[in-house]
């Protein structure tokens, strides 16, 4: 069996440097382009990829970690798991991404605990597994022709049932990951990864049983390339033992959040994690080099934590950031130079030698002064629920089943160009100012015209929901071409958040307050909570991420209070990222969610009993939070709902407040039937009391069309008229 390489990353972005996947995936979309065109700008990408790679000294190259979409979408066409539904479908790969006209997508929810979207796989008592190779050997003989002996990356099988819920369809899986096997040694493959993240978390003894049956029957395969197991985002605990017990060659270990092993693992390779793959922080040559030298095994290769898809490309572009803040950063490329100074820094035995002071720019990471400790929680509470509905009830006086959006309206070509315009000073903020007061008043119109009965202004002024408060917070940096994907052609580009938080001025107010004067129904103040803030920026690494938490909620409460002062008589407050953030073992889960509801009720409770308070919450499995999403003690909360099949209802029965599931999948094309939409409501209402449900989408609608939206929202609108005279008998 082939040496595993000294050096090597777990994955590595896709999007593109200027997200020419985003373009092409778009264009092919629209129709504007062929599936073909979109195959070569796939191709191109790879190319560029591999090429970059080696430039840098990688001697492991990766290959199948490239996605038109999805990873886990991709395994499951390699299973050959497609719903029979799609079979028939022009394009039944995007139609399971996207869903049709007449067919919805497949469920969307969190890749662990990452802001990374992943299709679940839907694998049913008709599921006849499959195997189709052709793109892990497609990738294989691509990257050859090009001089490039690439490791096939895939998805492992118990990890892949697990997120299928399924691993009592382990056996006919393994079937085919054997003959996967077999046709990688007959190509030539030297190593494949097999990913298996699921094991970092709390495993029952029969899962654990799975994980020996799968990786004994695998490891003893007749024909197969070396077996590289892959774990990531935590400490594979009691998974450990159970996985080096098997013939696997090889075993990932994340050494960034899960540390290094107790265990002497002599007769196995270790791939050490220790350049971190989730955050944008260079990495301490001293630190990393002794957790390399604390792994007993026979052979220690050093990698990054995880796929590097969780970070930017590269610093190159980003000229614009303070030189002492960008001395301490490390994008993917700065990343995998770190890995390759790393090995170089090991002698060929494995023995390490030098302290790694000078080995990419000094041994320290620059630390910040750490702040006071957070101030107490506020004194003043607001009233039990009951009371606050009352108040709000006289004072919004809504209808039953009040229609509602979640925030964003369409972001046109027009808001992106001329908020492009400004930046390049091309346009005059004056200029700017009376083109976004123009779209909120015809977001407006759009709403009074359809019938909703709570509005928004539309966040015309956001480029996103995280980085424009960013933008406007001291302690934070944000970057020019710092994206990452978040699903399909999704990218954002998170803050950095490298000082401490403050508010200098009210960042909201004006354009809530304009939208609000147009306009005689109540609209929504609309802020991004303080969890989530944090969650989806890069966050400094020399405080309790608690402590960073509780400096945003102070920022944010000051802005509640401000639009409260400014006549909003509704504000939402939003927390999409609040089931993100559990950690993956029960045991830190507790701690995580008592202070992360502390800190989202530090940052509303300063509002008054008839200030109604709205949160949301999206493609986050949240039933499995209720309780604590019930503790932040919001008025209405919004969820996610339609795109997985309305299965958040069989957990709601005893939530305790307003509750919007969603009636109206905003992450597809295509526009619900008000029939559909009705039906929807009508499980709502089995389920809580009509005085608590409210009508709205998944999420917002920034990314969909003005055709789409006003499609989709008169259906939900004509849905909900439908229903009301019978609640009021």
């Amino acid at each position: 069996m082939s040496s595993f390489p000294t050096s090597t990353v777990l994955g590595y972005p896709r999007i593109g440097p200027r997200r020419e996947l985003k373009r092409a995936l778009e264009s092919y979309w629209s129709g504007r382009s062929t599936r073909a065109d979109l195959d070569r700008a796939g191709a191109g990408l790879r190319e560029r990829t591999w090429r970059r790679l080696a430039e840098l000294g990688l001697d492991g190259l990766p290959s199948n970690t490239f996605s038109l979409y999805d990873q886990v979408l991709d395994t499951a066409v390699l299973l050959g798991a497609v719903p029979e539904r799609y079979r028939d479908a022009a394009d039944p790969y995007f139609a399971m991404a996207r869903g049709t006209e007449g067919l919805a997508p497949l469920r969307m929810t969190k890749w662990f605990d990452t802001n990374y979207h992943y299709l679940v796989p839907e694998i049913g008592p008709g599921t006849v597994f499959e195997l189709d190779a052709s793109k892990p050997l497609g990738e294989v003989r691509e990257a050859r022709a090009l001089g490039f002996e690439t490791r096939p990356v895939v998805v492992g099988p118990v990890t892949f049932l697990l997120l299928g819920s399924a691993l009592d369809r382990l056996e006919e899986v393994l079937g085919c990951y054997e003959e996967l096997l077999a046709a990688l040694a007959a190509e030539g493959v030297a190593w494949v990864q097999l990913d298996e993240p699921a094991l970092v978390g709390d495993r029952t003894p029969e899962e654990l049983a799975a994980v020996r049956t799968a990786y004994e029957r695998l490891g003893s395969a007749a024909s197969r390339p070396g077996l590289f197991v892959a774990s990531y985002f935590g400490d594979l605990g009691e998974s450990l033992p159970v996985l080096a017990g098997t013939p696997v060659e090889a075993i990932g270990l994340d050494l960034v959040r899960g540390g290094v092993p107790a265990a002497d693992l002599t007769g196995k390779i270790v791939v050490a994690g220790v350049v971190s793959g989730r955050d944008v922080w260079r990495t301490s040559p001293g630190r990393a080099l002794a957790a390399l030298g604390s792994v007993r095994a026979s052979q220690v290769v050093v990698s990054t934590s995880c796929s590097l898809l969780h970070v930017p490309y590269s610093l190159a572009d980003e000229t614009g950031l303070e030189p002492e803040l960008r001395g301490r950063l490390a994008f993917a490329e700065e990343k995998v130079a770190e890995v390759v100074a790393l090995a170089a820094a090991c002698a060929p035995s494995g023995a390490l030698f030098g302290s790694g002071d000078t080995l990419f720019g000094g041994d320290d990471v620059p630390s910040v002064a750490l702040p006071p400790a957070p101030m107490p929680m506020p004194s003043e509470e607001r009233s039990p629920y009951a009371a606050r509905a009352a108040a709000q009830a006289g004072h919004l006086r809504l209808p039953p089943l009040p229609t509602t959006t979640i925030g964003s309206f369409p972001q046109t070509g027009e808001l992106r160009a001329a908020r492009a315009a400004v930046a390049a000073g091309t346009l005059s903020e004056a200029d700017y100012e009376r083109r976004v007061e123009a779209e909120i008043e015809r977001v407006i119109r759009v709403q009074e015209r359809l019938g909703l009965d709570v509005l928004v202004h539309g966040e015309p002024e956001r480029n996103d929901m995280v980085q424009y408060f960013a933008e406007h917070l001291d302690g934070f940096a944000v970057t020019r071409n710092g994206w990452v994907q978040s699903y399909g052609s999704r990218c954002t580009r998170p803050p950095i958040l490298h000082g401490d938080v403050g508010r200098p001025a009210p960042i909201t107010v004006r354009w809530a307050a304009y939208a609000q004067s147009l306009t005689s129904r109540p609209v929504k103040g609309m802020l991004t909570g303080p969890v989530t803030i944090v969650a989806w920026s890069f966050v400094r690494d020399d405080l309790p991420l608690r402590d960073i938490v509780f400096q945003v909620a102070d920022a944010i409460r000051q802005e509640v209070r401000d639009l409260e002062a400014a006549g909003l008589s509704i504000i939402q407050v939003d927390e999409p990222a609040l089931r993100e953030l559990l950690p993956l073992r029960r045991s830190a889960q507790a701690e995580y969610l008592e202070w992360a509801v502390a800190a989202y009720r530090r940052a509303t409770s300063g509002a008054s009993d008839r200030t109604q308070i709205h949160t949301h919450l999206c493609y986050s499995d949240a039933d499995q939070i209720l309780a604590a999403i019930d503790g932040l003690d919001a008025d209405v909360t919004t969820i996610e709902s339609a795109r997985s099949g309305a299965r958040i209802l069989g957990a709601v029965s005893a939530f305790g407040r307003g509750l919007g599931p969603g009636v109206y999948d905003i992450h597809s094309p295509r526009v619900p039937s008000a029939e559909e939409v009705e039906s929807l409501l009508r499980r709502a209402l089995e389920e809580l009391p009509v005085e608590r449900v409210w009508v709205n989408p998944d999420c917002g609608l920034k990314t969909r069309t003005y055709e789409e939206v006003e499609a989709s929202l008169t259906n939900v609108v004509t849905a909900t008229r439908r229903l009301r005279p019978a609640l009021r008998h």
